[in-house]
């Protein structure tokens, strides 16, 4: 089987649209799709996104398709014309949208819309997003729909509710003696924090949750809205965007205990195979997480099995234990088939069917009937869903050993790019569960690419149909874009210093490798029968430094390159990621890092036996370079992966 560009890039052969570039005035944007994309100036992102959601009444954002475009574009000023539906099952929305840039900095994006059936639906309308990471802790000013001015400041910790509500438009300073206004049209709108689901944004839109959902649109509705960006003040020395020019890659001082890392047991009902448990086993991994739904009749096989593959590869278990209401028993139960199964715990994590997060009660009904199984085994709770949950529902203060909550990029949007800025709410996240935890250990469990389910429907989810994926499935788990996304991830968990991770699972399409017999649907999860997924390589680096420390590496443009580094008796290994579609000139910059390094790269053009045979791949010698006293520049493929190893 031959990987194509666009599957080992994406998982998939459907194209990436391109943003066209623009400008107003003094500012920098991109279109595409019928949304705009980072508007800039002199080097701020003052916007990340403005675009019209059509959400069904499951909160699932319906695809967008631009049937038609017209454009005039002048060097300072632009004006596009455009039509977009969204069609999906029973729903059928259409409108239409301008966007119009001046050369005075001014843009306006209208939409116009019409239902062209009736449906149920929880959203339709604008969302602006500024970007948390440039604007968290500022000041800011608020209109309100009563025509009062508030002012505030975009949150510095996470929100556990909603920022501000009622508003018709928000102000902030983006360089002394210069504003940015936002100015919304058929509201009232309101802001919340994105970080509560893992997006680096504030999110402004309409119409606001006071209002009852889901709600039923007829045939014939028509919705008008409005967004109008301003830029006040003198933006004279602002006209440019500042040249970052290559990525530049710098050591620092400061050393990291890198968290313990895990897989998942496999959802599929394949056993590992011998090559799995060998492959897995070089992982090094800390654990294997297993859920038990005490309820189920079944719980018990899924405990054996969870047992012989954690004792196959070496490793404990984190067991995640769902409770009802009949939750004594069910400990009980639990307690019973331990000193029959015999597993090795190191950690359970205590949730019920009736809470968001876990409360007090309930971790202290499993320490009460578990703890004399093994008394060094952690207990722990809090959100199998989002950080929101947790964030709003704060753990205990006391008896909790570890607090935790799960992680997936595609909360909202599930675009590429989106995945590489939103890596940067996850520190903030940290950050923030640190100021409620109360000393606590963090575990991030599980991670994953998409969400395993929606804890927000409204009603029961249709089945997908035949020949489909199944929605918690994403076929870039197989590719370079997957790898390159957990780099990224496990760089920001490693700098937070938090206690424990748990990504994905063994074997099968959401594992790091595939099964002896091939994915079930290969038309649409085109991966090799047992094969490895490239982001096998990133733990398998990873683990050929455990036991040594993690080292402060930083990039100056994380937008573009993510960067890894450990040290280990003596021993140094860089790992590189480019998060783009484009290649990249990577500056190495001199100090901590000088001398000769072995180069070993993963990209489009090795993939295939990177994948196909890992241990060929893994063995072969790479390439030297040496980094001298003024540094070194190399090249990085699109979404490539390079370790350097100092030689």
């Amino acid at each position: 089987m031959t990987l194509s560009r666009n599957i080992v890039y994406y998982g998939s052969d459907t194209p990436v649209p391109v943003p066209i570039t623009l400008r107003a005035g003094p500012l920098s944007l991109g279109f595409v799709a019928g949304e705009i994309r980072r508007v800039r100036i002199g080097g701020r992102e003052i916007l990340r996104r403005v675009y019209v959601a059509v959400r069904d009444r499951n909160w699932r954002t319906l695809p967008s398709t631009m049937l038609e475009a017209r454009k005039t574009v002048d060097q300072e000023s632009f004006a596009l014309h455009f039509e977009v539906e969204s069609k999906k099952d029973e729903i059928d929305f259409c409108w239409r949208g301008s966007v119009i840039g001046r050369e005075n900095g001014t843009i306006v994006f209208k939409m116009e819309g019409r239902a062209r059936s009736t449906f149920w639906q929880n959203r339709i309308g604008f969302c602006v997003l500024h970007p948390s990471a440039d604007w968290a802790g500022s000041p800011c000013s608020v209109k309100t729909v009563k025509g009062d001015r508030v002012d505030g400041e975009f949150p510095l910790l996470v929100s556990p509710e909603r920022v501000f509500t009622g508003i018709c438009g928000i102000s902030h300073e983006v360089f002394p003696g210069v504003q940015a206004e936002v100015l919304l049209e058929g509201g009232p709108y309101e802001m919340e924090d994105e970080r509560n689901w893992s997006d680096a944004s504030f999110k402004t839109y309409c119409p606001p949750l006071s209002v009852p959902f889901p709600s039923q649109v007829c045939a014939g509705r028509t919705f008008s809205q409005g967004v109008t960006l301003s830029i006040k003040g003198d933006t004279t020395s602002l006209r440019e965007d500042a040249d970052y020019g290559p990525a530049a890659i710098r050591l620092g001082e400061k050393r990291f205990l890198p968290p313990r890392i895990g897989l998942g047991i496999s959802s599929g009902r394949e056993s590992l195979s011998a090559r799995c448990i060998d492959r897995l086993r070089a992982l090094r991994l800390s654990h294997l997480r297993a859920d038990l739904i005490l309820s189920h009749d079944g719980f018990e096989s899924q405990l054996q099995r969870a047992v012989d593959e954690a004792s196959c590869l070496g490793i404990v278990l984190e067991v995640a234990l769902f409770l009802t209401a009949d939750a004594h028993a069910e400990i009980t139960k639990l307690r019973a088939a331990l000193d029959r199964i015999r597993p090795q715990v190191g950690t359970w994590l205590v949730f019920h069917s009736s809470e968001a997060a876990s409360t007090q009660k309930w971790v202290d009904m499993a320490r009460s009937g578990l703890s004399d199984y093994n008394p060094a085994a952690l207990f722990g709770g809090g959100s199998d869903s989002y950080f929101a949950e947790l964030n709003r529902s704060r753990p205990p203060a006391f008896g909790i050993d570890v607090v935790s909550y799960s992680l997936n990029p595609q909360v909202h949007v599930s675009d590429h790019e989106s995945l590489i800025e939103n890596l940067r709410a996850q520190g903030a996240m940290v950050e923030s569960a640190r100021h409620f935890t109360h000393g606590a250990r963090l575990a991030i469990t599980p991670i994953t690419l998409r969400p395993r389910s929606n804890p927000d429907a409204t009603c029961v989810e249709r089945e997908v149909a035949d020949g489909e994926l199944p929605r918690q499935v994403d076929p870039r788990q197989m590719s370079l874009l997957g790898a390159v996304w957990t780099l990224g991830t496990l760089r920001n968990l490693v700098e937070a210093e938090i206690f424990s991770t748990t990504f994905y699972e063994t074997v099968g399409w959401a594992g790091v490798m595939e099964v002896e017999e091939g994915p079930h649907l290969p038309a649409k999860f085109p991966s090799l029968p047992g094969s490895v997924f490239p982001v096998y390589h990133l733990f398998a680096d990873v683990a050929e430094f455990r036991g040594g420390e993690a080292v402060l590496c930083s990039s100056s443009n994380p937008l573009k390159v993510q960067a890894l580094a450990f040290r280990k008796d003596g021993a140094l290994r860089i790992i590189l990621a480019n998060v783009t579609a484009e290649t990249q000139t990577v500056q190495l910059v001199p100090g901590a890092h000088t001398g000769a390094f072995q180069v070993k790269l993963l990209d489009a053009q090795s993939a295939e036996f990177a994948m196909s045979s890992p241990e060929a791949f893994r063995a072969a010698a790479g390439e030297r370079i040496a980094i001298g006293e003024e540094g070194t520049e190399v090249e990085l493929p699109p979404l490539a992966m390079m370790r350097l190893d100092c030689v």
